[in-house]
């Protein structure tokens, strides 16, 4: 049987979405629920992470995740994904420091777009992921524009993600706050989807909660990664 492994803990919440989904798809997959997928997780510090995006810490990034995927090889993974989108800034450094093939949540989102076949689409995250174009360029490249919310609005949504959501807090004032951001982009920019580009944004943002259609990126990473279970 393959084994997944996850690089977990960016942050918590989000970890034990992606390892409890990640059952629940391969026993769909199967048609039993009494089996049971081969996964292993190395759980890391987001505020490590964090850290070396704020010190503009290429290096030690790179490095930081590099060692924990290749933790995950000596434990016998044979496909690797990094359970968030930040980390996803250096994913192609990452790529050049382990054998291990990864999935890459930008690559498998960007063919979630493409097959809806919007051209324009909104983008929320922590502010590492709206203000840098690791996300946005992918995007871009195939013919799909991506627009992200104004500054003050970053701000809002980065620290609102951070210091509630990563920890696990829910709440409706935020949660109106999200959709008012969300509701000017469609009405003011034009979009036609919304990417969730923050593995905990689903604990808040549900699909009926917009007229537009919603791209998880957690279920969307899940779903790649259970399609390589046999």
């Amino acid at each position: 049987m393959s084994k997944i492994g996850l690089v977990g803990g960016l942050g918590p919440e989000s970890t034990v979405e992606y390892y409890q989904s990640i059952i629940k798809g391969y026993q769909e997959k199967k048609g039993s629920n009494k089996v049971l997928p081969h996964l292993v997780i190395n759980s890391i510090n987001m505020y490590q992470v964090f850290a070396f995006i704020d010190e503009n810490n290429t290096k030690g990034l790179t490095d930081y995740l590099a060692k924990a995927v290749n933790e995950l090889k000596a434990s016998g993974a044979d496909v690797v994904a990094i359970s968030a989108n930040t980390p996803h800034i250096v994913f192609d450094e990452v790529t050049q420091q382990t054998t291990l093939p990864m999935v890459s949540i930008v690559e498998e989102t960007v063919k979630a777009v493409r097959q809806d076949k919007l051209s324009k689409v909104g983008l929320i995250g922590t502010r590492f992921t709206m203000e840098n174009d690791f996300f946005i360029k992918p995007f871009q490249d195939a013919g799909i524009d991506v627009i992200v919310p104004k500054a003050r609005e970053q701000i809002i949504i980065h620290d609102k993600t951070v210091e509630e959501l990563e920890n696990g807090i829910v709440k409706e004032e935020t949660k109106k706050t999200f959709l008012t951001i969300i509701e000017r982009m469609e009405s003011e920019d034009g979009i036609e989807g919304l990417i969730l580009g923050c593995t905990e944004h689903p604990m808040l943002i549900k699909p009926a909660d917009t007229a537009i259609p919603q791209f998880n990126t957690t279920a969307i990473h899940v779903s790649a990664l259970v399609d390589r279970l046999d």
